[in-house]
Order: structure tokens, then sequence, then C-alpha cells
């Protein structure tokens, strides 16, 4: 197979990530919803952070798209990582973390504050997250590098992306670049939040425009309005030929063109979440780039995601991103 020369091209949002393990009920005195992302000012977040003066948190270059595709470039595929960051410390930081990763990067400064989100995990793994956006929210359609989105074999964004009218404007222009150049769309609904904000959006996005997608069991259900897992897949797949359903330990289940694969497990012991949605679709991506079947590439996909959430943290270090690379079973295809 004869790649292209930029494998994946991703927009998100690049956010500071503030990590702190918290017990059920400091959630319950700050009155935030378990489990979810929640969007948040300045304010609120310094309210958090003094709720937790006495913690010690764990700061994460992150951002769900951005997460993704540094892993990709750790796995050897080559990518670009478009959006927008403030002029600040974090922005320097998240500058340095594209540079040692050896991704492309497309970030442009913007006159604000760098993106952050403070990720509150609770003992059994589960992640709430509180987000200010910052720079995030104003990407727009001027931000994107055409010529490198034009060269790309993958267009991938997520439905944090929906957040700002900027925001879905750039994402609009994108996708009418991915049809002209015959790009394929991978589109991961990111945020049970999020789908509850933008379902009708969603839908009609995933049918007209997206190639691949990514969900959660939680997502799915409420873009179908069922609570039964089967029924809401079968609905997926009469509306996208190929999608990943992660269903967490119990795995994740592949759509490949109507046909139907349940992928199991490993027994793991999960100490953080956070991430996990994101290493599953770098994994599946760097697989499908290498040539690897959607089963396959849900196979990968589901092996990063255990990896990830043994650990604190969204991202795995270069070394072990590398170790991980030397270690798994790829369809040798060559990237380049």
């Amino acid at each position: 197979m004869k790649h292209k020369n930029t494998g994946i091209f991703g927009i998100g949002n690049p956010l500071i990530d503030v990590v702190i393990n918290v017990e059920n009920n400091d959630l319950n005195n700050l009155g935030v919803e378990k489990g979810i992302m929640h969007l948040v000012d300045e304010d609120r977040q310094k309210e958090i952070l003094n709720y937790f003066k006495n913690a010690m948190p764990i700061f994460h270059p992150g951002g769900s798209a951005p997460n993704t595709l540094i892993a990709c470039a750790g796995l050897g595929i080559t990518g670009v990582i478009s959006g927008k960051i403030g002029n600040d410390a974090f922005g320097e930081i998240y500058k340095s973390q594209v540079e040692k990763y050896g991704i492309i990067s497309r970030l442009v400064l913007g006159d604000g504050t760098t993106g952050s989100s403070i990720i509150l995990v609770t003992p059994d793994g589960e992640r709430t997250m509180n987000t200010h956006l910052g720079m995030c929210q104003e990407f727009s359609f001027s931000d994107i590098d055409e010529s490198l989105l034009a060269m790309a074999e993958y267009f991938y964004f997520t439905g944090y992306m929906w957040d700002t009218e900027s925001q879905k404007s750039a994402i609009n222009h994108a996708l009418s670049i991915a049809k002209e150049k015959n790009i394929k769309v991978i589109f991961d609904v990111a945020d049970p939040f999020a789908v509850q904000r933008y379902k009708d959006a969603f839908l009609n996005l995933i049918e007209r425009d997206v190639d691949i997608v990514f969900a959660n069991q939680t997502e799915l259900s409420i873009l179908f309005d069922t609570e039964k897992i089967e029924k809401a897949t079968k609905s997926l797949g009469q509306i996208v030929n190929v999608g990943a359903v992660k269903l967490g330990k119990d795995g994740c289940l592949v759509i490949d063109n109507g046909n139907l694969s349940k992928i199991p497990s490993r027994p793991i012991l999960a100490k953080d979440s956070t991430g996990a949605g994101d290493m599953f679709a770098a994994g599946f991506m760097a697989a499908l780039y290498r040539g690897s079947s959607y089963t396959e590439a849900g196979e990968i996909g589901g092996y990063l995601a255990e990896e990830i959430i043994q650990i604190p943290g969204a991202q795995f270090e270069r070394s072990v991103i590398k170790q991980l690379n030397e270690e798994i079973s790829w369809t040798q295809e060559s990237p380049n």
C-alpha cells in the first residue's frame, strides 16, 4: 500500500491536565456529576483548586485529540496536531511535548490563556473533568494548514470541537477538504456530556460525513435512546460502515460493514481511566494505517487502553510508548 505524506491530521483542544486523586464525597461537596466533562470558567477552576489546596496534583499536557495524536507519533505514525494555545507557560510546555514525540505541530498562538482541565480521579478509576477551554475555543477555519490536511490519509477529531461556533466552523471546513481529497474521516463522540448537548448534530454528522466512529456504551445509549447495547450498536451500524464501541472492562465491539465482532478485555487492575478512550483511538488508527483489519485494530486499541489505565495520567512516557510499539504484533505494512 502506498501511503500519503501525512498519516493522520487531527484537530483538537490542547489542554493542560491537572490530575487530582479524590474521594466520592469530594465530588458531592463540590456539586459535580461524576464521570463526565464539565465546561467551567476560570473562577470555578480556582474554586475547585482551592478545595484541594492540600492535594498534590500531577500535571500532564493533555486534551483528547492531542493525546491521541501524540501517542500515534510514539507508535511511529506521521501525524499533525492542529489546535490553539496561549502564549504562556502552559503553552510552552505543550510545544515542548509535541517536539519530544516528533509529531508535526500546527498549534497556533492566541492572545489569552492555554486551556486546562482539572481531572478528579475517584478510587474506582473514574475521572470527572472540569475544563476551561481558554484559547482552544477560538480555533477557527483560518487556523487550519490546508495543504498538510490535503496530504493526510485520515482526518481525526472529537465531539469536544462542537462547543463553540468558531471550532465548529473549522471542523466543517476541514470536512469539506477531506471530502474533496478523499480523506477518511474518523470521529470520536468523546463524552456523554457532549452527546447530550449535540445529539442530533452528531447523528447527522455521522451519517453524512464520517467513515469511522468511536463511542463508549454510555455515549451510544444517549445517541440512540436505548440502554440495550446490541440495539444501539445495530443502529450505529445502519448509519456508518465502521465503528468501535468501547465497553470498559467488557472489552469492545467492532462494526465492519454490517459484521459485528466482540473483543474481550484482559483482567487488569485499573488505577485511572484518564486517557483510555484516547489511547484506544491511537491504537486503532495506528493499526489501520499499518494495514490491519478493523477487528485487529480494535484489539490493539483495547490493548493500549488497558495499558494506560494501569498508570496515572492520560499519556505514556515516550520510552514506554516506544516499548509498547516494539511489543505489539503489527500487521507489517510500512507507514512510509
